[in-house]
């Protein structure tokens, strides 16, 4: 079977880009072997946020952002796309000195972001503990759950002509992509698309594994009205070392409470590590006492796949011509998954891409690795 392109991995990255690239014309097939967003992106928070960790990654999650917003009108009741906004909490008078950075540099670039006093945070969230310094309200930032828009840019994708192909993708190269079988997909540029699966494919990709924790309570209706996460989270969950926790809740529209964050390199077993589980809602409960008294329904964890400057792979493979990347997003593949999919379509089409695709080249990221 030939194809224009042919997209391994079917979760939100990888169904964006092959609802992209059906749209431009080209003959796409989908390949996964499950059905669309059951992996990594079935086991992540669904934090449409802007981050400035980099220039790089700011342009890339900002620019995202206003492609979640155009998408908003296709997305079904079931995907819960909502604007809560996120609010970054400033422990200590350090903190909101982070805060006024923060809020410079997203308004220099065009984020809406605002600082709030102490006063105004409680009125706002009067669940957090007392003694904050104040924060930062990005006001446009959302929630929404991810495997359900995988399974709508999957369904877009064949309603532009793509195939979705369900099997174990067993090798990629030279123009091909054998399945568990025996079967063979021909095309001239392959997407790997699989997250931490695509180590697996590609050995030499300069991506780690990443485990993290999640847990959600019963329904609350009310107890929390924004994402909150913590300043020291820019600190700890994205640290390039060792475990760590961080304090990060999302309210989900069923009036449930989505906590996190935990990172672990090195971690192999997808089980949930009850120790790191119980350091992760401890730190929840100190920004939120309320949270020791609320019922949790239910505990996970996913793998994600990090790159050392966190950012993405975005476009050619050097070691091979017909290899095309979209993966090592780490926690911000569900935000950059629009993105990405669009430079990708800008990069096969030969035309400009609305922000610069360079920062993103696997030849760039291995340059920096070597």
């Amino acid at each position: 079977m030939d194809f224009d392109s042919v997209v391994v991995g079917a979760g939100i990255v990888g169904s964006a880009c092959a609802a992209e690239l059906a749209r431009a014309g080209m003959k796409v097939a989908l390949v996964d072997i499950a059905d669309p967003g059951l992996g990594a992106t079935a086991a992540g928070m669904g934090h449409i946020v802007v981050m400035d960790d980099s220039p790089a990654q700011l342009a890339l999650t900002h620019y995202s952002r206003q492609l979640w917003d155009a998408l908003e009108t296709s997305l079904t009741p079931a995907c819960e796309y909502r604007r809560t906004g996120t609010l970054w909490i400033a422990a200590d008078e350090e903190e909101m000195q982070e805060v006024l950075r923060k809020r410079a540099l997203y308004t220099d670039n065009g984020v809406a972001a605002e600082a709030i006093t102490a006063d105004r945070l409680y009125e706002l969230e009067p669940s957090l503990r007392r003694g904050m310094s104040g924060g930062l309200l990005v006001p446009d930032d959302g929630v929404v759950y991810a495997p359900a828009v995988a399974r709508v840019l999957a369904m877009q994708a064949c309603d532009a002509g793509a195939v979705p192909i369900t099997g174990k993708v067993t090798a990629v190269g030279d123009g091909r992509v054998q399945l568990e079988g025996g079967a063979e997909l021909r095309t001239r540029r392959i997407v790997v698309a699989a997250g931490e699966w695509s180590t697996r494919l590609l050995p030499d990709l300069p991506i780690r594994r990443r485990k993290g924790h999640l847990a959600i309570t019963d329904r609350y209706p009310g107890m929390v009205r924004h994402q909150l996460v913590e300043l020291g989270y820019l600190k700890s969950a994205h640290s390039i070392s060792g475990d760590s926790v961080a304090f990060n809740i999302q309210p989900r529209s069923t009036g449930q409470l989505l906590i996190g964050s935990s990172r672990q390199y090195g971690a192999e077993d997808s089980g949930v590590d009850f120790a790191l589980m119980q350091r992760m809602l401890a730190r929840a409960t100190e920004y939120m006492p309320a949270l020791a008294d609320l019922s949790i329904i239910r505990m996970w964890t996913g793998f994600r796949a990090a790159t050392p400057n966190k950012l993405p792979l975005i476009g050619p493979w050097t070691a091979d011509e017909t290899v095309f990347l979209a993966t090592g997003h780490e926690g911000l593949g569900i935000t950059t998954s629009l993105a990405t999919a669009a430079l990708l379509s800008s990069y096969f089409a030969g035309r400009d891409s609305t922000i610069p695709i360079a920062p993103y080249l696997p030849a760039n990221a291995e340059a920096a690795h070597a």
